[in-house]
């Protein structure tokens, strides 16, 4: 018979500081991101996965497998972000029904004005709490539970390799 192995005391302890850590950090950034630019965090990891791809464009259907947002919320974002002028979709050159998503150049402007108080945020949150041991072993542990939760198609992704 198979017993079920449950999470020691030490281990719990460890789970929940993680949640809540995650928590308020998922929290943090988008009270972050609200306040200087109107939009979630989310909305803002859009912006910046197209911005580092060729064109500053991307398959709709890729780009919510890359950012692990469900298409109906990928559209639902995308509609809000074209109403932003940050945004526009166009029809797919080699499949007649896909669309690739564009980042327009108010988009890239819009992203390069939030980026600063984003980084600001992110350092403060983490890195400047952090021994760069510590940093070190965060980003080694990250790396680890993604490639333990990841997915065939995710082998792409710029933060795997």
């Amino acid at each position: 018979m198979n017993a079920m192995r449950w999470l020691t005391e030490d281990e719990r302890a460890t789970w929940r500081a993680f949640l809540h850590a995650t928590t308020l950090l998922g929290d943090h950034l988008d009270r972050q991101l609200q306040r200087d630019a109107s939009i979630p965090h989310m909305y803002y990891a859009l912006l910046s996965t197209l911005s580092e791809t060729p064109g500053r464009q991307m398959r709709m259907t890729e780009l919510a497998e890359q950012t692990k947002i469900t298409r109906s919320r990928l559209s639902h974002a995308v509609a809000r972000l074209e109403g932003n002028g940050w945004l526009r979709r166009e029809n797919c050159p080699s499949d007649r029904r896909g669309q690739v998503c564009v980042l327009t150049d108010a988009g890239y402007d819009e992203l390069v004005r939030t980026a600063p108080g984003h980084v600001t945020a992110v350092r403060t949150a983490i890195f400047d709490r952090l021994t760069p041991e510590q940093t070190a072993s965060l980003g080694e542990i990250s790396r680890i539970i993604a490639e333990g939760l990841h997915q065939p198609e995710d082998a792409d992704l710029p933060w795997m390799r």
